[in-house]
C-alpha cells in the first residue's frame, strides 16, 4: 500500500517537470485533476520547488535544480519598474512560467510579486534560492556552478540587500505582510520567525559560498557578525516557556536605558488568555512575531521546524519544541501534520487582522489550516532531535490519508480533517513534501546537506 503511494507519488512528481529550451527547471505547483487549478498555479514558485529539489537531489537528479538556480538568476533581467519606482535589483520572482506560443515561440515570464494577490515582493524567495544553492552543493558535490561569477555577483547583491542598515537597531530583518509563505494578510508584519530562520541559513550559507577573495572579506565578516548576534537575538527574546511567560506576566513598562528589562516594552495585558493553560510545563518555543510593544505570541510551525533544522535553536529549546508536539499532538498536528499557525484568529479579532479574508477564515489555509507540505520539516526537526518516533507517527498519519484524498494543498478544521475547500488537489509541494519525509526516514543522513550553525 505504501509503495503504491510512493510510487504514484513519484510519477506524478515526474509528470509536473517544466521544460524550457529542451531543459527541466522546475516543477508546476498543481496539477488538479478537476482542471480547477488557478492561474497562477501553472507557474513554478521558488519557495514550492524546495521539497522538489530535495527529492529529485536525494534521488541522484542534480541537473534539473541547477536548472532551476541558473533559470531564476537570469530572470532578473525582467525586473521592471511598478507603479513608479524600481525593484530592488537583488529580489528574486515569486514564480515563473514557460508561455507557448506560435508567433513568439517559447518564452518564460518571472513574477516579482507585481502578479500576485496583495502585489507583495516575495522577500522569501531570494533567501530559499541561496540555501537551496548551497545544498545543491553539498548534494551534488558541484563546487562549480557557486563560483560562476553571475552567481557570485547574484550573493553579493542579495546579502547587501538584506545586511544593508536601515532604521532599527535589531538583527532581525524587516518584512511586509505576505513576504513569505503566508503570502496574504495575517498580521505578520515586521519580524516573523519564518524569514528570521530564514534569514539565519542564508547568512551561514553565504558565509561559505562566497569567494574568499579582498572584495567579499567585509561582506563575509559582516554576515558572520550578523549571524551570531540573530540567532542569540531569537534564543533570547523569541524563546517561551512557562518560565518566560511568568517573567511577562509582571512586566514593568515604560522602562528606560540600559537596565532595562522588558526592552521591547511588551504590555503584560497583551498576554493571550489561551497561552498559559495551553503551554506545558516541559515545552517550549519560539514566538511568530516579535517588535516594539508587540509580541506574537501564535506557534508557527514553519519557522520553529526550520529553527531546528538550521540551529537557530539551542539542542534543549528543539528538544523541547518536540515536546510541545507531542504533548499538544491533537492541536499541532491532528489528522494531518502539520497546523501552519496555531491558534486560528477568530470573531473580530479574524476581521481586524485578516480585513475579513475569506480564504482565511478561521481554522482554514493559513489562518490554523493543515499543510502537508509541512511533512518533510517536521520529519527532518523530529529525526534532528531524537525524535523519530513523531516523525513515524506523523508519515503514517499522512499515509493514511494523502493519497486517497489526492494530494490536497491544504486541510481544514481544529483536527485538519476535512479537505481544504478552496484546496488544489494533486499540489506538486504536498507530493514532495511526502516524498522526501519518506527518504530522510531511509536515509537519516540527508539532514547533513542542510546549512548549521556553529554548534548545530
Amino acid at each position: 500500500m505504501i509503495d503504491d503511494a510512493l510510487e504514484a507519488a513519484t510519477e506524478l512528481l515526474a509528470s509536473s517537470v517544466m521544460n524550457y529550451r529542451g531543459q527541466p527547471v522546475g516543477t508546476v505547483a498543481a496539477m488538479d485533476p478537476a482542471g480547477a487549478v488557478a492561474a497562477n498555479y501553472h507557474d513554478c514558485f521558488i519557495r514550492d520547488f524546495i521539497p522538489s529539489a530535495l527529492v529529485f537531489m536525494a534521488d541522484g537528479n542534480h541537473a534539473i535544480v541547477r536548472n532551476f538556480l541558473l533559470t531564476v538568476l537570469e530572470l532578473r533581467s525582467q525586473h521592471k519598474c511598478i507603479h513608479g519606482h524600481e525593484l530592488e535589483p537583488a529580489m528574486l520572482p515569486a514564480s515563473f512560467r514557460v508561455i507557448h506560443d506560435l508567433k513568439a515561440g517559447e518564452t518564460i515570464r518571472a513574477d516579482f510579486g507585481d502578479q500576485a494577490i496583495g502585489r507583495v515582493a516575495p522577500v522569501d524567495a531570494m533567501m530559499w534560492w541561496v540555501i537551496l544553492l548551497g545544498i545543491y552543493r553539498r548534494m551534488s558535490g558541484d563546487r562549480d556552478l557557486a563560483r560562476d561569477e553571475r552567481v557570485q555577483r547574484a550573493l553579493r547583491s542579495i546579502m547587501d540587500l538584506t545586511l544593508k542598515e536601515g532604521f532599527e537597531v535589531f538583527p532581525t530583518l524587516l518584512v511586509p505582510d505576505g513576504a513569505f509563505m503566508i503570502d496574504r494578510r495575517m498580521g505578520v508584519y515586521g519580524h516573523p520567525l519564518e524569514i528570521q530562520a530564514l534569514f539565519y541559513a542564508m547568512l551561514i550559507t553565504a558565509i561559505e559560498l562566497l569567494d574568499d577573495k579582498p572584495e567579499n572579506r567585509a561582506l563575509i565578516d559582516l554576515s558572520a557578525k550578523r549571524a551570531t548576534s540573530l540567532r542569540s537575538y531569537l534564543r533570547f527574546f523569541y524563546w517561551l516557556d512557562l518560565n518566560q511567560l511568568r517573567t511577562i506576566h509582571r512586566y514593568q513598562t515604560e522602562e528606560f536605558g540600559d537596565g532595562s528589562i522588558n526592552m521591547l516594552n511588551i504590555y503584560p495585558e497583551s498576554i493571550p488568555e489561551w497561552v498559559a493553560d495551553w503551554l506545558p510545563d516541559r515545552a517550549g518555543y519560539l514566538v511568530g512575531n516579535l517588535g516594539p510593544g508587540r509580541m506574537d505570541f501564535r506557534f508557527f510551525a514553519l519557522g520553529n521546524l526550520l529553527s531546528i533544522l538550521f540551529g537557530v535553536t539551542t539542542r534543549d529549546e528543539g528538544a523541547r519544541i518536540m515536546f510541545l508536539y507531542s504533548d499538544r499532538w491533537p492541536d499541532l498536528i491532528g489528522e494531518m501534520p502539520c497546523k501552519l499557525v496555531y491558534p486560528a484568529v477568530t470573531g473580530k479579532e479574524w476581521s481586524f487582522m485578516t480585513g475579513s479574508d475569506p480564504k482565511n477564515v478561521p481554522w482554514s489555509y493559513h489562518n490554523g489550516g493543515n499543510w502537508p507540505v509541512l511533512l518533510w520539516a517536521f520529519t527532518a526537526a523530529a529525526l534532528k532531535t531524537g525524535r523519530g518516533d513523531l516523525a513515524q507517527l506523523a508519515i503514517e498519519t499522512a499515509d493514511r490519508a494523502l493519497p486517497t484524498d489526492h494530494w490536497p494543498e491544504y486541510y481544514d478544521g481544529k483536527r485538519g480533517n476535512l479537505i481544504g475547500r478552496r484546496a488544489h488537489l494533486n499540489q506538486l509541494w504536498t507530493v514532495a513534501g511526502y516524498l522526501f519525509a519518506h527518504r530522510l526516514m531511509e536515509n537519516e543522513s540527508l539532514l547533513d546537506c542542510f546549512p548549521q550553525g556553529p554548534d548545530g
